[in-house]
């Protein structure tokens, strides 16, 4: 195979039928997206057989248990997919909408109009559902895509690949508006991410390495998020239920995810009473504690954390504890060592909550909930195509109005310039 030739011919079949889809109305985007959702549910074994095989490649790869976890489509999975699907479909359409539509003195009016990006790119690695959140959110924006997934979830990716074709063609829409590369390949990455001719946005989901080399690489924007070196902060105020539930979860819920605590940050008055609860949870879940030297004092079987603990992504049950004076020193610590994805404090201080809110930099910031609901679907995204730690365009989960641009719209009656 021509890897070049390949991705071009697949850039030109997306930029042509992204023109159709741009136009298409909602209701035959909805009947698409509900279409996928029978065909998924229609191969449900076909889904799990060639998941298996997938499965069985990475164990005799030596895939990690959080990488094997990720690649996984088990009937729950399978369920929350064509869930996402339907969750999509009964969204508002964000294509078209008009806002801010205001007169000027010279009579026209001026607003903007919510208009699909284009053609995105979007390269992941294990996850196979992403193959259908991405085509979802894609396809209800109004834009073609070309997915790349991991060469683990081959397999995985083609079969859900051939659903979301028969989805496409049962209600007449280009099947070229999702296409999958079908090339495990490390070339068609990089044809991917410079073929600017075709494709407007690229979205990396996977580990730093996959995205450091997408953003370094690129000759197209990029929507990312490096790290998910997410915190939880136990305020000296917080309800003791509460604090231990949240800790728990948002580090235990499963490990291999962008958005599980990795550093747990408790006051120093509640830190006693709180932390001999947590470790004891902790340690009976097989999670392994480093933490600071006042730490190590409360708990006897804590190994002392290093400089590079605090920033370090573990997506493995390892947990970093410190003991802090208060919210200041626990905010300085957030700011220095975040990757500005996710934290959360646990408190009964409304002032206090108020204060976190506002000076914590991240693109989500939660008060007495668990960092694991930084997700498009807990949002009601319906699913998101990843998260964005950047600025500009799009931050925190992105959905719908994330894949959408503005452009300025005029309205007159025959106005001139004077």
């Amino acid at each position: 195979m021509d890897i070049k030739e390949y991705m071009h011919g697949l850039g030109l079949q997306a930029k042509l039928a992204g023109r159709e889809i741009s136009r298409t109305e909602s209701g035959k985007k909805n009947l698409a997206l509900q279409a996928i959702a029978q065909a998924l549910e229609t191969s449900r074994e076909r889904l799990a057989t060639e998941n298996q095989k997938d499965l069985a490649a990475g164990k005799q790869n030596g895939l990690d248990a959080a990488s094997l976890d990720r690649l996984a489509l088990t009937p729950k999975s399978i369920d929350a997919m064509i869930e996402g699907l339907k969750q999509v479909a009964a969204l508002p359409d964000p294509v078209g909408e008009i806002t801010d539509l205001s007169y000027r003195p010279s009579g026209i009016q001026v607003g903007q109009m919510r208009v699909p990006l284009g053609v995105i790119g979007i390269i992941y690695e294990s996850r196979p559902n992403v193959t259908v959140d991405a085509a979802a959110l894609c396809l209800k924006s109004g834009n073609a895509c070309i997915l790349r997934g991991g060469s683990e979830a081959l397999h995985s990716n083609q079969a859900i690949a051939a659903c979301i074709t028969e989805g496409l063609a049962a209600v007449g829409l280009p099947t070229a508006a999702v296409q999958i590369v079908a090339t495990a390949d490390r070339a068609a990455v990089g044809e991917l991410i410079t073929m600017s001719q075709y494709v407007d946005i690229i979205v990396p989901r996977g580990g730093k390495s996959l995205i450091e080399r997408i953003a370094n690489e690129a000759t197209i924007p990029v929507i990312k998020h490096l790290d998910g070196l997410c915190h939880v902060y136990i305020d000296g105020s917080a309800d003791m239920d509460k604090a231990v539930k949240i800790a728990v979860n948002a580090k235990t819920h499963r490990y291999g995810v962008c958005n599980a605590m990795e550093t747990l940050l408790v006051a120093e008055s509640i830190a006693p009473k709180v932390l001999p609860l947590l470790a004891g949870i902790y340690l009976e879940k097989g999670v392994e504690l480093r933490g600071c030297a006042k730490t190590c004092s409360l708990i006897p079987a804590c190994k002392r954390a290093t400089e590079e603990d605090w920033r370090t992504e573990y997506l493995a049950p390892i947990l970093s504890i410190k003991i802090v004076e208060g919210i200041d020193e626990a905010m300085a610590h957030i700011n220095q060592y975040s990757s500005s994805h996710t934290e959360a404090i646990v408190t009964e201080d409304y002032t206090l909550a108020r204060r976190f809110l506002r000076e914590v930099d991240s693109s989500s910031v939660m008060v007495n909930a668990s960092t694991r609901f930084a997700d498009g679907f807990e949002y009601g995204l319906g699913a998101e195509i990843g998260i964005s730690t950047d600025k500009l365009h799009a931050r925190g989960p992105v959905g719908l109005k994330g894949l959408t641009s503005l452009k300025y719209i005029v309205l007159g009656d025959g106005h001139i310039r004077q």
